[in-house]
Parts: C-alpha cells; sequence; structure tokens
C-alpha cells in the first residue's frame, strides 16, 4: 500500500518521505517488525515508542512516523499524537473495517464482560447473524474463539479483529472498550452504533488519579457514538450524558424515569426475575446469573438491542435462554452439600456486589476468599477487606496477582479494614493453600465465594505468568479428599 493512502485520513504536520513509497505492514514494535514496514513511535505508558527509531530502521523500517525528528537520516513523518497515527493508519491498512459493522462499546468498572456476552447472545437470536466479540475474557467471531489478553487490545490488533470479523461474515460487533482504552486512543476513530454505560466504582486510580478524571475518560466513548445508553441510577451518569452527541436512551431499577425499568424484581439462587418496562410495552423476564447487579446487566443488554432496532419483547423472549458466563456468578461443580461460587470482583463495588447477591440467596454462612493485584491501586485494598468482612460470616485473605510487589505486603494493606470488624478471619498468603483452607472449613448450605480471579487461568507473580486455574484447584481438592478416605 502507498504511504499516501496509509495516511489519507490523518493530520499530518511535517513529511519528510515519498508519499507513493510502497508500506508492506503497519508496525509498533521494533521487536517484531519486518522489512519494509511503517514504524508508528508511540508514546505508551511506560515506554516511548521514540526511543526505539534507530532499531526499528537497522531492522527495515522504510518510514517513520513521529512526534518530533527522528535524530536520525530515514524518511519520517511528524504528527502531533502517534497513538491517534496508529489508530488511522491501522484502519487504513484493514481498509477500514468498521464502517462494515454495528459496533457496540461497553464501558463502565463493572459488567462489560457479562454485558457483551448477554448482548451477542441476544443479537444472534434476534437477527440470526454472525456476532464477534471483543471483550476481557476472550475475542469471539461467532462461536470461534480467540485468546484475549487486555480489555480493549491495542488499535492495530483491534483494527486486524474487526478485519477478521468482516471476513467471516460478522454484521455486529460486541466490545468493552476500558478507560485505558479511551485514554490511550485505541478506538479513536471508530464509530460506534450503540455505546452503553454500566457504572463507575472507585478503579484504576493509579491510572487516572482521581473519580472525576476515570470518569471523564470513560465518558470520551459516548462522544463516537450514534445511539448512547446510561443507567440513570448512577451517580456518574450525568457526566456521560453531557458527552453524548445524539439522543440518550436510559435504564434504570430506581429511577421511573427511564426508558427501560426494571419493576417486580424477584432474586433467587439460579438467577432473576423481572418485568421490563418501555414506553407502550411490558415484558417479563429472566436472566440465570443471581444478584440485583444481573438485573442492571440484562437492562444493559436489552438497552442495546432496542436501539439497534429489535422488538423488546423478542428482546426479552432471548434473553431467557442466556446462560452464564465463565468467572461472573460461576458455580463449581463439588461433591459436597454446599456451594462453590467463583467470581471475578476484584474492584470494592463488584466485591460487595457479589457477597450481597450471595447473602439473597445463602441458606447459611457466606465465606469469602479474595486478594488484591499488585501494582495497582492501593487505595481499595482496605475498603475491600471492609467490605468482604462487614457482609461475610469468615474471610480468607490471600493473593491475587501480586505482580512485582511483596504479597504479604498487599495483604497488609487488606487488613486494617478486615480489622474493623469482628469477623473470624484468616490470611494465608499462598492461593493454592488458601483455597483448601477454606474447602476444608466450609459446611454443609454454605456458601464459598472465590473473589478476584474468575475467568483467569493463571497468576502473575514477579513477572511470570504462572498456570493457576482456581475450578482445577477445586476439582483437585476433591479427589484427593476422596482418595485418603
Amino acid at each position: 500500500m502507498r504511504l499516501g493512502d496509509l495516511l489519507k485520513k490523518a493530520e499530518i504536520d511535517f513529511v519528510s518521505a515519498d508519499m507513493d513509497m510502497e508500506i508492506s505492514g503497519v508496525s509498533f514494535d521494533s521487536r517484531t517488525l519486518k522489512i519494509g514496514e511503517l514504524f508508528v513511535a508511540v508514546r505508551g505508558y511506560e515506554s516511548d515508542g521514540h526511543r526505539y527509531i534507530k532499531e526499528a530502521v537497522d531492522r527495515g523500517a522504510v518510514c517513520i512516523l513521529c512526534e518530533e525528528k527522528p535524530g536520525i537520516t530515514a524518511p519520517h513523518v511528524i504528527m502531533r499524537d502517534t497513538r491517534k497515527a496508529l489508530a488511522v493508519v491501522s484502519a487504513a491498512w484493514f481498509g477500514y473495517p468498521a464502517d462494515r459493522l454495528k459496533i457496540i462499546g461497553i464501558t463502565g468498572t463493572n459488567g462489560k464482560t457479562t454485558v457483551s456476552y448477554i448482548t451477542k447472545h441476544i443479537l444472534e437470536k434476534c437477527s440470526g447473524s454472525k456476532v464477534g466479540l471483543i471483550g476481557t475474557n476472550i475475542n469471539m467471531i461467532g462461536s470461534k474463539e480467540l485468546s484475549a489478553k487486555l480489555t480493549t487490545p491495542e488499535s492495530y490488533e483491534i483494527q486486524e479483529l474487526l478485519a477478521m470479523m468482516v471476513m467471516e461474515g460478522c454484521e455486529y460487533v460486541v466490545m468493552e472498550v476500558s478507560s485505558h482504552a479511551l485514554q490511550l486512543e485505541r478506538v479513536y476513530g471508530i464509530a460506534f452504533e450503540v455505546g452503553i454505560f454500566t457504572n463507575l466504582s472507585s478503579d484504576h486510580l493509579d491510572f487516572h488519579k482521581t473519580m472525576e478524571n476515570y470518569a471523564k475518560t470513560k465518558a470520551r466513548l459516548f462522544l463516537s457514538c450514534r445511539n448512547s445508553s446510561i443507567n440513570i441510577d448512577d451517580a456518574y451518569a450525568h457526566t456521560m450524558i453531557m458527552n453524548v452527541k445524539s439522543g440518550v436512551f436510559t435504564y434504570a431499577v430506581k429511577d421511573d424515569m427511564a426508558d427501560l425499568v426494571a419493576k417486580n424484581v424477584k432474586l433467587k439462587a439460579n438467577g432473576v426475575e423481572f418485568v421490563a418496562l418501555t414506553i407502550g410495552n411490558l415484558d417479563r423476564t429472566e436472566l440465570r446469573i443471581p444478584g440485583m447487579f444481573s438485573v442492571y446487566n440484562a437492562l444493559s443488554a436489552m438497552s442495546a438491542a432496542i436501539l439497534l432496532g429489535f422488538e423488546s419483547e423478542q428482546v426479552a423472549s432471548e434473553m431467557r435462554t442466556c446462560t452464564g458466563v465463565k468467572g461472573r456468578a460461576e458455580v463449581v461443580p463439588t461433591e459436597s452439600d454446599y456451594t462453590v461460587l467463583i467470581d471475578y470482583a476484584h474492584t470494592p463495588d463488584a466485591l460487595e456486589n457479589i457477597i450481597k447477591a450471595v447473602r439473597g440467596f445463602a441458606q447459611r454462612r457466606v465465606i469469602t476468599l479474595f486478594g488484591c493485584g499488585g501494582d495497582r491501586d492501593k487505595t481499595k485494598r482496605p475498603q475491600m477487606g471492609e467490605i468482604a468482612a462487614k457482609l461475610s460470616d469468615l474471610v480468607v485473605i490471600t493473593s491475587d496477582n501480586p505482580r512485582s510487589e511483596n504479597p504479604n505486603a498487599i495483604i497488609d494493606d487488606i487488613m486494617p479494614g478486615v480489622e474493623k470488624t469482628q469477623t473470624p478471619h484468616v490470611r494465608i498468603e499462598n492461593r493454592h493453600e488458601a483455597i483448601y483452607w477454606a474447602l476444608e472449613n466450609t459446611e454443609a448450605k454454605d456458601v464459598l465465594i472465590l473473589a478476584g480471579k474468575g475467568h483467569e487461568t493463571y497468576q502473575i507473580i514477579g513477572n511470570e505468568e504462572k498456570y493457576f486455574d482456581e475450578r482445577e484447584v477445586v476439582a483437585e481438592y476433591f479427589r484427593n479428599k476422596r482418595e485418603f478416605q
């Protein structure tokens, strides 16, 4: 492809390159760059691509896209923001695939993954079309699964995924859109057919510093949406609405003025039932995931489908056929008379939600096992400790993904919150040992919540990603118990 064609929609400040030169590919990583490619020097959160321009040229880059003079003699194009530039040239390289798809973007602190799965299910059932998904757990093209590392990948990878989805015949794509992705321009240039706001609670403050910054970053999604759906029960709904460029569709449980309202809510051990009210319609539905937060997740997905033109009655009907999501209030099979749930809750709000949801159906004690991630917002650690202890009958404090931090130091940060209460608790740094202890001390009709890991099948300890699947740990415990009886 010609350099000029790649830069057709880019805002260029200075050119020192032949716009007719042929480009064989686009790269933003000098380590994987191939001869003949355009190297985009991106200023990252932890590193600056401008430091690797010489390495890129030595490896065969034929042109550099940068924000300042490269410091070596090489064809280059200077642009004000190479993060935006990467998004623009990536879209061009893959033939602007977003223009041929109806993309639903979901942002918020909690619920994004569950909402994306529910929305994908409903759209496939209602439209009969293949639907793509870009998310935390996994990327999907119809029923085909692809691995996923980031909630929202880098812009080049997003455009590559979208191009694959076009080739595979997808009509819709459901995408989780993180605050990091919005701040770092990973979805720059994508016109979303629908944008959804779930909720906002304390998270990523190590990156955004304040809740106000965090909220404003999330709200940037709605600048690029043709239709927007906002949870107006959330305190930050107004911040989102201020950024909406077209009409606002609202949903709620508490606010009867919303366009879509859940009434007559019934919380059960195996899910939720409610009546969905819209203007002129009353549709009874259910979702087989327990907890009040599941009502909000259901409303989010329903709002997306309604904004895409599907009848509320059909949407409510297809909601009933949706099953649970891995790592979200997931019931683990056990050889016992108690219940074990795995949930991804790793923020104060999410932890509170899952424990309260379990409280709604637990017949006896609620036992919560959790930890906090290393190299992340430290302020939430004592908050999560207090929430877990206040709402549970027994708490097991352990490791999550300690990363570069000392696991016991993270637990030390959690403990002040736990110690504000009289709730019995133990601290066991090794998560495998902690799960064994918790299983050994759970009794008939109790519910044990393994919080924090959810869908993840690894632990990040230091710089190493070690295989760790809690489902297998639980199965191993019961297998060992059976063998030694």
